[in-house]
């Protein structure tokens, strides 16, 4: 019998994230200069660095490379930053062998074929509404919200509840 994804998420220890399409929203505006500026959610920017204050491995895996958006990860407190990486799966791989985590303590949330093959290795595989049809039905979770809207907020927050760390920083202010 295959667990449903709620059972999934009491075992997530490792939040890993594709970048455009997730983080944002996949469009790039480029400037006459030939920059390249994407948009990121504040909610989901919440949601990492809530992750990572509360002990979770927050981590980043994509193909793109801008340095604006490792400026924003470092400032949410990310230190596995992995843009510019052709080979997803070999990133991946030594990743959780140099950290010694297991496979079926993460989660990976992609939204396109480049993401297809990671998210086979994982413990929940998941991908934001408007992922391809592909990824979709390799997801085990599909987030009611669209890639830079808020779809890495929606899952961090699911897991953190399933797990009772969600707004625990506020209990002890508050009992």
């Amino acid at each position: 019998m295959s667990q449903s994804y709620k059972e999934i998420m009491n075992q997530i220890t490792t939040f890993i994230f594709d970048v455009d399409g997730v983080l944002t929203d996949g469009k790039v505006h480029v400037t006459t200069s030939g920059e390249m500026l994407r948009i990121m959610s504040i909610k989901d920017g919440y949601a990492l660095k809530t992750a990572v204050d509360a002990g979770y491995r927050v981590v980043v895996i994509s193909g793109g490379s801008n340095d604006g958006v490792r400026t924003r990860l470092k400032n949410l407190g990310l230190f596995d930053i992995y843009l510019g990486t052709s080979n997803k799966v070999e990133t991946f791989k030594e990743f959780i062998e140099e950290n010694n985590i297991l496979p079926k303590n993460c989660l990976f949330m992609g939204d396109d074929i480049p993401d297809y093959e990671v998210m086979q290795l994982v413990g929940l595989p998941t991908c934001p509404q408007d992922a391809v049809p592909e990824i979709k039905k390799i997801s085990k979770y599909i987030s009611h919200i669209s890639g830079g809207a808020g779809c890495a907020r929606d899952v961090i927050e699911q897991i953190m509840k399933v797990q009772g760390k969600w707004m625990k920083q506020f209990d002890a202010k508050y009992d």
